[in-house]
This record gives C-alpha cells, sequence and structure tokens, in this order.
C-alpha cells in the first residue's frame, strides 16, 4: 500500500514512487525508484517538494528502526578521518535519525532585539580581531568565548532570529559579519548532531574563527567588487593557511578550531583546498564548516551579487555534487527548516507568504504571514498563519523563486523593525 510521508521522514532504502507538488519543483527526471544515495535525499529536502509517497512493499517503511538498514549509514569523519564499516556505525548519524528541531523558548519576534544587540557586539568584537591580525599581533581565542556563548545562548532560544538577522549584511561589514553568522550555524547544527554544550561553543568558535586568514589579505583583492582574477583568487586561497597560522601564533585554539579554519574549503572529491583532501581524512566539524560558510555567502548581498533566498539556496546547494557530506548537508537542513526564515512560499490559496518561524514538530509547515495574492497579482494586508493549526486549510506547495527581487518589503515583514533599527550603522 502507498504511503504519503513528509519530505523530513525520506531516508536512503525507501522506494520513492511519486512526488507532490508542481513538476518543475521537483530535482529528478524520474519519482519512481529505491533511493540510495544519501546525496538524493538531501536533495529532495532542499527541494520545495513538500511530500512524498513511498511504496513500502518495494523498499523501507517509514516505521522501520534506523539500525534495520547499514546503507542508511554514511561515513562522517570525526577528528582525525575515521575511516571503514566500525567508523561508519560509530561516527556517523542518518539525517532521518536527527534530533528533532528543539522548541524555541522565546517568541523570534522577541529574540530578535537580542540577536541585534549581538550582532553589534559580533561585528566590533571580530573587526577588532581582523585588525590585530593585521598589524601583525597574535590572536587569543579566550577573548571570543564569551561572544561564543552569548550566540550559543541566543540560538538555543530560538535557532531562526540570529541566523536570520546576520544574513542582513552590508559591503563594508561582510566579513565580520559572516564570521559571526557561521558561528551561529555552526552551533545550531553541532547542537542537531547530539553535541554537547561544551563541543557546541568549541564548534562556534571554530566558526567564528574559521576565515581569520583574511583579515591578511590584501584588501584590493577582498574587497574588490567583482569577479577575481585566477591571480587574485589564488591569493585568497592561501587565506586558510594564513588564519591557521596565526591562530597556531597565539594562545588558546583548540586542535578543533585549527582543523576548521584550515580545512574549511575541502570538498568530499577531494578537490578542494589548500590540499585537495580525500573525503575520509576531512573531520566532521570541518565538513559542518564548508556547509556553513558556503550557506551563509550565498544567502548574503555581496557588492556584486544579491544573495539567494534561502530556500533557494539549500536547494542549489543539495546540487553541488561532491562538495558536501551529504549526511551533514540532511541535518543542516533539518536544522534550519526545509524553509527557513525569511523565504517566500506559495500557497494553496494562491497567496504568497514569508516564512516568520520554524515549527519544530512540523517542518513543512512553519508559520508564515501572508502579503500578496497569486490571482490578483497584488498586495493583500500582511497576516500571520500558522501552517500547523489543525484549523488551517492551507498549505505550502513550493518557493517563490525570484520573490526577493520583486518584493524589497521581505525583510520588514518577517523581522521586527525595531530589531532591524538596531542593526543599522
Amino acid at each position: 500500500m502507498l504511503k504519503k510521508i513528509s519530505i523530513v521522514d525520506l531516508r536512503v532504502g525507501m522506494h520513492l514512487h511519486a512526488l507532490e507538488g508542481a513538476w518543475i519543483d521537483h530535482p529528478f527526471w524520474r519519482s519512481k525508484f529505491v533511493v540510495r544515495d544519501p546525496a538524493d535525499v538531501a536533495k529532495l529536502q532542499g527541494s520545495a517538494v513538500a511530500e512524498v509517497w513511498i511504496d513500502p512493499a518495494l523498499g523501507l517503511d517509514v516505521a522501520e528502526p534506523a539500525d534495520a538498514e547499514p546503507a542508511l549509514r554514511a561515513p562522517v569523519a570525526v577528528g582525525g578521518g575515521v575511516t571503514g564499516a566500525a567508523a561508519a556505525r560509530k561516527d556517523s548519524l542518518p539525517a532521518a535519525a536527527a534530533p528533532a528541531m528543539p522548541t524555541p523558548t522565546r517568541s523570534i519576534n522577541d529574540e530578535l532585539h537580542e540577536a541585534a544587540a549581538i550582532c553589534n557586539r559580533g561585528r566590533t568584537a571580530v573587526l577588532a580581531m581582523f585588525n590585530e591580525a593585521r598589524m601583525g599581533r597574535s590572536v587569543s581565542t579566550a577573548g571570543a568565548m564569551p561572544l561564543v556563548a552569548e550566540i550559543s545562548e541566543s540560538v538555543q532560544r530560538n535557532p531562526s532570529a540570529l541566523v536570520s538577522l546576520a544574513r542582513l549584511k552590508n559591503k563594508d561589514d561582510y566579513s565580520f559579519m559572516h564570521s559571526v553568522a557561521v558561528c551561529a550555524l555552526m552551533v545550531v547544527t553541532a547542537r542537531q548532531i547530539g553535541m554537547n554544550e561544551e563541543e557546541c561553543r568549541e564548534a562556534g568558535l571554530a566558526g567564528l574563527m574559521h576565515d581569520l586568514g583574511k583579515a591578511v589579505m590584501p584588501l584590493d583583492v577582498l574587497n574588490k567588487p567583482g569577479k577575481l582574477t585566477d591571480a587574485e583568487f589564488e591569493i585568497i586561497r592561501t587565506h586558510p593557511e594564513r588564519g591557521h597560522w596565526l591562530l597556531k601564533e597565539g594562545e588558546g585554539a583548540s586542535d578543533k578550531v585549527l582543523d576548521v579554519v584550515l580545512n574549511h574549503h575541502e570538498k568530499m572529491d577531494g578537490t578542494g583546498y589548500p590540499r585537495r583532501m580525500p573525503a575520509e581524512k576531512i573531520s566532521t566539524l570541518a565538513r559542518l564548516g564548508a556547509i556553513c560558510d558556503v550557506y551563509d555567502a550565498i544567502t548574503s548581498n555581496r557588492p556584486y551579487k544579491r544573495g539567494w533566498d534561502p530556500a533557494e539556496s539549500i536547494a542549489r546547494m543539495a546540487g553541488f555534487k561532491g562538495h558536501f557530506d551529504p549526511v551533514l548537508f540532511g541535518v543542516f537542513v533539518k536544522s534550519l527548516g526545509i524553509y527557513p526564515t525569511g523565504c517566500v512560499v506559495r500557497l494553496e490559496s494562491g497567496r504568497l507568504a514569508v516564512v516568520i518561524e520554524q515549527n519544530a514538530q512540523a517542518l513543512v509547515s512553519p508559520i508564515v504571514k501572508v502579503f500578496h495574492s497569486v490571482r490578483s497579482d497584488m498586495p493583500i494586508p500582511a497576516k500571520l498563519v500558522d501552517l500547523a493549526e489543525a484549523s488551517c486549510n492551507d498549505r505550502i506547495v513550493g518557493r517563490e523563486a525570484g520573490a526577493d527581487q520583486r518584493f524589497p518589503q521581505l525583510v520588514e515583514l518577517w523581522a521586527e523593525p525595531a530589531a532591524l533599527r538596531r542593526t543599522q550603522r
């Protein structure tokens, strides 16, 4: 008997019978096949597809325990790159078996005020750290720990607030706010894969420090408002090694932090830099750093391009073949939500809505704010709708591509205006 399931419950070994939604949103040219690659799970979870039909007679059922199928477990190297079947059993985490998204203890609007203040303090702290490095002074990680603790506490109260607010960068503070954003993303996802609080803060510190090497890059290259030449890109490619050296010369950086700083541009297919490391040599935190670094970079506005919509970014990242650990990427998607805060979705009712907040127990049914009618192509009074409410008869049918360019007021729709004012420089 066919069974309809949420996209978040899809896992390797299931027989995919059909995909819900418009065909243009589907990431595959076919729909009836057994899912055998974790990358395909991540690609589907990053697409606009909210639900799928599976055939338990031809593959796994959603009710079966995670340990019933060894193929669910993709190897994830921890610390030094453990390999083999034992490593897969000990150190991997199936995306479908990741802990559920924690229920926020504070609403996004309430947390945005505190998150705005943390962003401002973070910008100042990272700017000071970069300036110290530019002047040839050693960098100590100990001074950054109070900021990491503040970021960790904020994302524990509400993961969406600081992560979403940190995307709103201008051309002058991109490098500094990027570090704050990656710190927050690392903490959120580390918590999702079951790390304890000390490990989460170490992951956050690694995220905060990951681009320290850019402090000593030539400013005309670092801030160039356009595509880099091959020679300029070769200069930028030295920043992981330069950052690693700066932290080694300083005090307090753990081996795991140094590892992320050096290896966050390595790729699973061995084509990354600076050392073209094979997948089995790349640690879990470095793999996670690669995901968080790219996500924040492509969702942020830059001098030479607009940032992509968060949901579009996840969908595109799912198609970066050989770049990311597919299991960790699936967990990362689950930690942000299928439709991250700030993305625009189309509802079955013919309305457009911006995602305001996640529903921890219903990732495909977030709290949204409707604002536009597709049928009349006219604005409508903004209204909050909780798609997970039993009385709600509407649902998401797909993401709305290019909406951020059509609707310049999107940020004001999802973010508390007072919090936005606190981030203005």
